[in-house]
């Protein structure tokens, strides 16, 4: 059976599931009756099937993400919500925030295009063109920021109080980095545009100046897991607003509600990041290391996420989660796969 008349043949059947499960869910005077909790464990169990199925015979993510939530939420319905618990933020951590991440790597890679691409070329810019150095940064700026302003910024307050300014700082912007989504994309976009620009003058200035060391010293030790947050988390709001642009085959009011609950997921656990993040800026970046020891712990910390996301994630991908807040492993069909 080819992938269209799988979806026609079985559209009704798994919208009706949808329905029943958003009923049990609600429970009380509103639940359901005798006879629909019949009908409801059969298309449950059908359903669990069918997704064994399209995984097996469909190369295709959005039915097999979409079967995998459907699964998951009359899974839930049918045996009740786990109180939240050690293991289950265990599994948020190692399952369910890497595959949101994983599942949402395209439009990291966008994200990361929007940010570093300015990054590097108006540093590129800046760093070969004294005229177009003195229209970014004025000159009584450059001297300030070369000499003491830009090194003195992360010694300029105790490491505890600097260390939770530059969290608050860091969620702000990601926050923004995502709710920009919901303007199709571009609020989104220009802010991601916007810091790119921002790094690449800085680097531009003291590359010019001939003290690049000093620079990096400086940002690569929290920055390399900062500015991966940030991108994530543009990602995350990338994804939002593409909902709204090209919903697909779902309703747009679905479509959008599935990428909220997945990049809720991305969000909650970029603040982890963000507090490592903010540990290291405080606490690193500020002091007396040698500059390749102070690179070092950086470059640790970001190889130990990328690692952690790549991995983790490819697998609970394969495994069928797509990262939605909520989500569960979808059970093993309890049926033989659907006839043609």
């Amino acid at each position: 059976m080819d992938i269209d008349r799988f979806i026609v043949r079985n559209e009704r059947a798994w919208r009706r599931l949808d329905e029943l499960a958003s009923r049990a869910r609600r429970g009380a005077g509103r639940g359901l009756a005798p006879g629909e909790i019949d009908e409801f464990v059969k298309l449950y169990q059908r359903t669990a099937a069918q997704l064994s199925y399209a995984r097996r015979y469909y190369d295709d993510p959005g039915l097999i993400a979409r079967l995998t939530t459907l699964v998951a939420a009359a899974n839930a319905a049918l045996y009740g919500v786990r109180p939240l618990s050690i293991r289950g933020l265990t599994r948020f951590f190692t399952e369910t925030f890497p595959a949101a991440v994983w599942y949402a790597r395209r439009s990291v890679l966008a994200a990361a295009v929007l940010m570093f691409v300015p990054a590097i070329l108006f540093g590129a810019w800046i760093a070969t063109s004294p005229r177009a150095l003195d229209v970014a940064i004025p000159r009584e700026e450059q001297e300030a920021l070369l000499q003491s302003e830009f090194e003195n910024y992360y010694s300029s307050t105790p490491a505890g109080e600097f260390s939770t300014r530059v969290l608050v700082n860091n969620i702000q912007v990601s926050f923004l980095a995502f709710a920009g989504g919901v303007l199709l994309c571009a609020g989104t976009a220009v802010i991601l545009v916007q810091n790119g620009i921002n790094v690449g003058i800085a680097g531009g200035l003291f590359v010019h100046a001939t003290q690049a060391g000093k620079f990096f010293g400086l940002i690569l030790p929290h920055g390399l897991l900062e500015l991966s947050s940030v991108t994530i988390a543009g990602a995350a709001g990338l994804r939002l607003g593409w909902a709204i642009i090209a919903p697909g085959d779902r309703p747009r009011r679905d479509a959008l509600a599935d990428e909220g609950r997945r990049s809720i997921v991305i969000v909650l656990g970029l603040m982890l990041c963000f507090v490592v993040a903010g540990l290291i800026e405080g606490f690193v970046t500020p002091s007396g290391l040698p500059t390749t020891a102070r690179i070092g712990v950086g470059a640790v910390v970001e190889l130990g996420f990328v690692v952690w996301v790549v991995t983790r994630g490819r697998e609970a991908v394969a495994a069928g989660l797509t990262g939605m807040f909520g989500e569960e492993r979808a059970p093993e069909p309890l049926t033989a796969v659907p006839s043609p």
